[in-house]
C-alpha cells in the first residue's frame, strides 16, 4: 500500500510540473515566417508594419504592387 501512495505522489508532482510549463504555439521568429524584417523604430517606405519582433523592434514587410 505504501508503494501505491508513493506512486500517487510521483504522478501528482509530474502533473504539477507539466502544468507549469508554457506552450508557445507561436514560432520563435514569426516575422521571418511572414516574409518580414525587424527594424528598430518605425517602418519607413517601401516597408509597412505587420507586427512586433521578439526583441521589441518593428516587423516590416516590403510593399509590392501586384
Amino acid at each position: 500500500m505504501r508503494i501505491f501512495y508513493q506512486l500517487l505522489v510521483v504522478l501528482f508532482v509530474m502533473f504539477q510540473g507539466a502544468a507549469g510549463q508554457h506552450f508557445n504555439a507561436r514560432p520563435s521568429n514569426s516575422c521571418a515566417f511572414q516574409n518580414g524584417r525587424c527594424f528598430p523604430g518605425i517602418c519607413r517606405r517601401p516597408y509597412y508594419w505587420i507586427g512586433s519582433c521578439d526583441n521589441g523592434f518593428s516587423c516590416c514587410r516590403k510593399y509590392v504592387e501586384g
